[in-house]
């Protein structure tokens, strides 16, 4: 199988040929990840051309980075080369002087003593350069080439050493490794929460050291095209997981879950279950946080794809309650279980919220209702001046109210509310009235009467009603004569007669009818 796979590719499937048996759908084709979920990010930058040279300006950082084949490799060709190199220029000495020619002379002083061939001369650089100092070995006074060497020897040492030594420290330092401790759910899962809906995935240290300052950022990676035709691929959009409300700090004692809340900000608004299926788009988890035991900063990251999204899931819980401490069961830390979810999306949620209702139609209330019949509900003395003020100050009062003026309080009662029947919009009837002013205009006795002259109710239409009193305001004050004044009139005031609070023009008509 493995061997036909080779040769006809990923998508080759075997076929049943019984008819019993029934036919499988084809596997979807797992497509490139750009970040796979150990964290590796599947980028790799060819076509540098004059830009190598770059790697080589910062080559510490270029060791650091490589692989650990390449920098054991390194390691041993440079101190190979080096103790090679060395060890030819102190056997190239010994040979321009002519010491190899009197090795066993014990009369000869050599630059370097016992030192007859390059082996010899190999061991020497050997036991100087690593201090072991055998004895056997050793420079003369009478070599000063020799001297200079050594010094050059020394300090060559010294860098090399520093140099890879450092380069192999800083490496097995790193916080990879602690990475590696740092766990992620393998789904994420899309359910409600507090009545939103939202993405969450689950996030777990297994170490018991802590994660200092630890905070997490999510990135969806999406390809899109602008409204300018623009081809944007692998675009990069911020996944808000707390960043305003500080939700992405994070105490990473025990397992937390990570959550997305689905809102109009949200890239992922209009997604629903149906829409997942033919989405294409992987969201790059980052944790980031100090290393507690060696005070370096560590990063761990993941991704899902839309595959691993599942719709209306939960992750089931591991926190337990024991004796004196909290267990996490980390075998149930990648379970999850099916929870009810509507499959539509946050925006046809709104939209179908925001559709108008025919049973949501206002309707006016009691208090409303009541409200607009006061606004025309008006005093026994009130009356319509909008004509008389579209007429202008010298319009003629009706002869009709002149005579009721006259007439008793009853009669007066009567044709009044007789006459502000026939226009309802500008008066009502006694009926209309508060039960306290109905029980004045019907009580006799003169503190009624005197009571009677009454304001008008404050209405919406202030300036289309107004009483008798408030027609002396607005015309000029007569002279009042001290003829007497008869008791019954209903429109009797502390000032004077009826006729006196009247208009001049007004009272000059009454005199002449």
């Amino acid at each position: 199988m493995a061997a036909l796979r080779r040769k006809f590719g990923e998508d080759y499937q075997v076929v049943n040929t019984n008819r019993a048996a029934t036919f499988s759908a084809p596997v979807k084709k797992k497509r490139q990840r750009f970040v796979d979920k150990n964290g590796r990010c599947n980028v790799q930058h060819g076509n540098l051309g004059g830009e190598t040279s770059r790697y080589f300006s910062d080559l510490f950082t270029t060791l650091v980075d490589l692989k650990w084949r390449w920098n054991m490799l390194i390691f041993i060709l440079t101190y190979t080369i080096a103790w090679l190199v060395m060890a030819s220029m102190w056997w190239i000495i010994a040979y321009i002087r002519g010491d190899l020619n009197h090795g066993h002379d014990a009369s000869y002083t050599p630059c370097v003593a016992n030192v007859y061939n390059f082996p010899s001369a190999f061991l020497f650089f050997i036991e100087t350069e690593a201090t072991i100092g055998y004895g056997y070995r050793y420079i003369t006074e009478k070599c000063p080439e020799g001297i200079i060497l050594f010094l050059f020897q020394s300090l060559m040492g010294s860098i090399v050493d520093a140099f890879l030594i450092g380069c192999m420290f800083i490496k097995m330092s790193q916080p990879k490794k602690r990475a590696e401790t740092l766990m992620f759910s393998q789904d994420a899962v899309i359910s409600q929460r507090d009545g939103k809906l939202c993405l969450m995935f689950r996030v777990g240290n297994l170490r018991n050291s802590h994660m200092v300052s630890a905070q997490i950022r999510c990135k969806l990676i999406k390809s899109r095209q602008t409204p300018e035709g623009e081809f944007l691929p692998l675009d990069q959009c911020e996944l808000d997981v707390g960043f305003g409300t500080g939700a992405d700090q994070l105490f990473l004692v025990s397992p937390l879950t990570i959550c997305h809340e689905i809102n109009p900000k949200s890239p992922f608004f209009d997604l629903s279950q149906r829409s997942l299926m033919n989405e294409e788009f992987e969201i790059v988890v980052i944790l980031e946080g100090i290393v507690e035991t060696t005070g370096m900063t560590c990063q761990a990251r993941t991704s899902y794809t839309e595959d691993e999204v599942l719709w209306g899931h939960r992750f089931l819980p591991v926190m337990s309650l024991e004796e004196g401490f909290f267990r996490v069961d980390y075998s149930q830390f990648h379970s999850t279980f099916e929870v009810p979810t509507p499959p539509y999306s946050v925006k046809e949620h709104e939209e179908k919220n925001s559709l108008p209702s025919p049973l949501s139609t206002p309707t006016p209330t009691l208090t409303e209702s009541y409200g607009a019949r006061r606004d025309r509900v008006f005093s026994v003395d009130c009356i319509n001046i909008s004509e008389e003020r579209k007429g202008g100050t010298g319009g003629r009062l009706p002869s009709k109210l002149q005579r009721m003026s006259s007439s008793g309080k009853e009669d007066l009662q009567r044709k009044v509310l007789l006459l502000s029947s026939q226009h309802s919009e500008k008066a009502c009837s006694t009926g209309d009235l508060p039960l306290k002013l109905q029980r004045l205009t019907s009580s006799p006795g003169p503190e009624a009467e005197n009571r009677l002259q009454l304001k008008s109710l404050k209405v919406g239409f202030e300036p289309m009603t107004q009483s008798t009193g408030d027609l002396y305001q607005h015309s000029p004050t007569p002279k009042l004569s001290p003829s007497p004044v008869p008791m019954h009139s209903p429109l009797l005031s502390a000032r004077g007669r009826p006729e006196d609070n009247l208009p001049a023009k007004l009272r000059k008509m009454n005199a002449d009818r």
